[in-house]
Order: C-alpha cells, then structure tokens, then sequence
C-alpha cells in the first residue's frame, strides 16, 4: 500500500507541474533569480504550493482542513473558484461566487455516489459575477466518495476537467494517508490497552499480599512498597501520550522492580547502567516494561536459586541501546519466532510480539527487538531506539513520588 501511494504521489505532482503551470502559465527568465529556467521555475513553484497544501489533508477531511487547503488548491488550478465538500455540504469555497453553494450542491448528488468527474454549466444572474462553469472531481479513498473537489471557471475548459481530475487525485492519496495514520493510532491504543490487560492480576494479587504482609512487622516499609505499588500502577494506566522518555520508563520499572524484590527478596538481583545523556529520548509508551516482566517471569520460573537481571542503556550516536538481559530460563529460538510472528501466545510472549510491532510500526522493520536465547541459556533483548524520529515525542513528563 504504501509503495503504490508513495508511486501515486512521484506520478501525480510532476504531471501538476507540467499540465497545470506550463500551460497556462509564464516567467520571465530574469525573475527566476537562479532557479533556472522558466520550466523549472514553474515546476518548483507548484510543488512548493502543493506542499503547503498536504498537511492540513493529512488530518482528513474536515470543515477547519478543508478552509486552510482550498486557497492554496485553487492557485494549482489558476481558477477563479474551487470549492471542497463532503457528502452533505460545502465546507469551504475560495474564490468568486460563493452564492453558487446550493446549486452545486443540488448537482453533487450524481458524482458523489456514482464516484465519475462531472462538468456543467452554472445558472446565475448576477452579471458581475465571472464563474459559468463548474467540474466536480469526487475525493475518493478505498473506493468511497468522501466528497468533492468543485473548480469554476468563466467557461468551458477540457484542460481544467483533466487538471481538477488529478488535483483531485492528490488530494484523495492526501486523505488516504488520514486514514492510515489514524488507523495507525487506533491500533496503537489499541496494543496498549492490551499490554495494559497483561498486567498480571496475580501481580497485583502478590503485591498487595506482599505490602499486607509488612503491615503490622515493618509499617515504614509497608508505606513505601505501598507508593510504590501506586507509582506504578499510576504510570501504566496513565491516560494522555503515546510516547514516553526513556526516564519515565525506566522510572516505571524501578517501581515494579522494588515490589518484585519485597516479595522474592535475595532470589532476585538487578543491576543498571544507565548514560545519563540517553535519558530524554521518546519511546513508545510501555515498550521496555514488558522486556522486564518477561525477564522477571522467564528468569524466576522453573529455577529455586538465584536470578540476575542487567538493564542497560548506552548512548549509540543517532541511537540510543537498550539492553535487558537475564540468566533464566531461557527458550527455544523455534517458539521464539512463532511468538514473534503472532502464531502463538503462550503467557508472557504477547508483551515481546507486542513491543517488537510496535517498534517497528513506530521507526520500520530495521528497529525491531533483537533476541538472544536458548533453552537452559537465559535470554537477552535488545532494543534500538533513534534519538530524533519525525513524530515521535513524549507528552509532559508523568512522575511518581
């Protein structure tokens, strides 16, 4: 999907370039300064305004997007008014002739359900005003009609029925980003809101047991394990941001470190090296804390001595380098990969196939986790995470007390 978008977008802008401005368009060689000659200049200066006018599309299709994206569509196609609509009405017109509104709705009724350009001549009897043309170019994603692009002109015009056509073209591969990228957030939501339903209810069981247990033996540390526990649990369920810091993260896991080590007390060690200069990097929010649950889980099960867990981060140049690591009990690289690829999900394999999509759907497939184990030979994941990534930036910093 998006090899054909990105081939869709390389086709349509050029072809903006030299149908839309060449034709009807000039500039003086002198005034190009530099740009070079009058074709060059025309081609620069429509992907220049196409440019300006992608962003607010890429929000969908909306009253407020459409007002901002109009003027700049209207001056690809040089007329004299264009106007966007949804399936109802009109939600922004740029331009002359405004009064028109109505009756290029009445006439929508066609193109926006057969989904086919229209062209026709415009009923007005104002003799100042210059449109007596209307083309209809219907918004289409995934083969629904969202709506309309409307161009009019003083007259009929074949070059402005195939320029409205494309223009509407790019416009509808603009909206068909909107919906990926919104499709994109919900499934983002929606893995959280999994991870979130993976904190084991026997954890919370365990770790309330475990601070009831102190009450009357050792108030003061009941207390602690006990903001501890709210800390914690705080931070996971939190409401706002996709994106977290590496220092918030990190924070989270301390919490449910301190509660895992007040219930198996010596059974399980953990050491940190931390470079403090990788610890404003954005990250998906809970995308390290279930690395650490499953070395938790994974190192303790089966085994009646000790455990040891080493978290690392290290400062890579563009990178940052997040390493968990545990001595357990490791496993079969075979069950491994089919966890990976969503074939099984055995408990605790939903958290490592969770955040290795996420990862990847978040820099691309070159920053998913990278996996070292064995059966009997403990496990080690490693995760890359790039320090600046377009998009990718934490909400105000959530911290426990």
């Amino acid at each position: 999907m998006s090899g054909f978008i990105a081939g869709l977008c390389v086709a349509i802008l050029p072809l903006l370039a030299a149908g839309f401005w060449l034709g009807r368009r000039t500039a003086r060689p002198e005034s190009l300064g530099g740009l070079g000659t009058p074709v060059e200049h025309a081609t620069f200066q429509t992907l220049h305004t196409a440019s300006l006018a992608a962003p607010p599309l890429r929000a969908g299709l909306t009253e407020e997007t459409a007002r901002r994206s109009a003027r700049r569509l209207r001056s690809l196609l040089g007329t004299d008014a264009l106007c966007l609509t949804d399936q109802k009405e009109v939600l922004a017109w740029d331009g002359v002739g405004s009064h028109h509104r109505t009756e290029i709705m009445d006439r929508l009724a066609g193109p926006l359900v057969s989904g086919r350009g229209e062209a026709f001549p415009l009923a007005c009897d104002a003799p100042d005003c210059p449109v007596r043309w209307a083309v209809v170019a219907p918004l289409t994603v995934d083969d629904r009609v969202h709506g309309a692009l409307v161009a009019c002109a003083p007259r009929e015009s074949a070059v402005l029925v195939r320029a409205a056509g494309e223009v509407a073209r790019w416009v509808s591969v603009q909206l068909e980003l909107a919906d990926l990228d919104q499709s994109r957030t919900r499934l983002i939501e929606a893995e959280i809101k999994a991870l979130r339903a993976q904190i084991s209810p026997h954890f919370i069981f365990n770790s309330l047991a475990v601070i009831a247990s102190f009450v009357r033996t050792d108030p003061e540390r009941a207390r602690e394990l006990l903001l501890e526990f709210a800390d914690f649990t705080r931070y996971s369920f939190r409401r706002h941001g996709d994106f977290t810091t590496l220092a918030d993260e990190l924070h989270a896991i301390d919490h449910y470190l301190a509660l895992v080590r007040a219930r198996f007390g010596d059974r399980l060690s953990v050491t940190l090296q931390i470079a403090p200069e990788v610890l404003p990097v954005a990250l998906p929010f809970l995308c390290l804390q279930p690395l650490v649950e499953n070395a938790v889980k994974h190192g303790l099960e089966g085994k009646a001595d000790k455990c040891h867990i080493s978290i690392t981060a290290q400062d890579a140049g563009a990178e940052a380098l997040v390493v968990i690591e545990d001595d357990g009990a490791g496993m079969d690289p075979v069950a491994l990969r089919r966890i990976l690829a969503g074939e099984v999900s055995p408990s605790g394999g939903i958290g490592l196939s969770n955040v290795d999509d996420r990862l990847r759907q978040v820099y691309g497939d070159d920053y998913g986790l990278v996996i070292e184990t064995a059966a009997g030979a403990g496990m080690k994941v490693t995760a890359r995470l790039p320090k600046y990534q377009p998009g990718v930036h934490s909400a105000s910093r959530l911290t426990g007390g």
